[in-house]
């Protein structure tokens, strides 16, 4: 059987350890978790059948029943070295090929400013 005293060393210690672990740098992984979060943010409005659709005409990812109207969506970064022309295709292809079949999801408000900066990071990361 534990004594009072005991007892309250132990949660003086516990308490201890805990504020120590408080003061440890967490930015690296909270960035890391944000990162990470506003990619798979990104990737479920890209497979969302009624926001980006993105699997309706590109072969991506672990994407299920992809179309293949629209090139495979892979080496991105080799691709669009410059992130913001990736954003630019995303928002209106129609600027770069005015023939694109690729709807203007950011002239024709089909998804948000932000929505976009979600699929772009996730699309980057093919």
């Amino acid at each position: 059987m534990r004594t009072l005293p005991s007892i309250l060393t132990t949660a003086g210690s516990v308490l201890a350890l805990a504020g120590s672990l408080a003061l440890l740098p967490t930015t690296g992984l909270a960035a890391d978790a944000k990162a990470e979060s506003v990619v798979e943010q990104g990737k479920a409005i890209a497979f969302d059948r009624k926001k980006g659709n993105c699997l309706a005409c590109h072969q991506m990812d672990d994407g299920g029943l992809p179309g293949n109207i629209g090139p495979p969506l892979i080496a991105m970064k080799a691709r669009f070295p410059d992130k913001a022309k990736l954003r630019a295709q995303i928002w209106d292809a129609t600027k770069a090929n005015p023939n694109s079949i690729m709807p203007p999801f950011g002239r024709q408000q089909i998804l948000s400013e932000s929505e976009i900066d979600k699929v772009v990071e996730f699309v980057y990361t093919l």
